[in-house]
């Protein structure tokens, strides 16, 4: 079941009564989702906040989808270059 706000925001609700924070939005010609939190976790107006966030990036050609996916890769590497796993890694050498 879908619960729609505004601006292609959206809760939708699971069989099991889960439910999530989604955005619909369109970028290149597609249809595209992105998932903005959990319910509980995040506010009407936290998932408004995130809405906005995401819907100027396609204003300067950027997917939010993929904008996300390019942050989580920068992370993992960012947690792989710390000193501890570069100590821990001289140590096993």
């Amino acid at each position: 079941m879908r619960l729609f706000d505004a601006g292609g925001l959206y809760l939708e609700i699971s069989a099991t009564g889960a439910s999530l924070w989604r955005l619909k939005y369109r970028f290149g010609g597609k249809g595209k989702r992105l998932a903005l939190g959990i319910n509980p976790d995040v506010s009407l107006a936290g998932a408004r906040e995130r809405r906005d966030a995401a819907r100027e990036l396609p204003a300067s050609e950027i997917d939010p989808g993929e904008h996300r996916k390019l942050q989580r890769e920068a992370r993992a590497e960012r947690a792989t270059n710390s000193f501890e796993a570069v100590a821990r890694e001289w140590l096993a050498k």
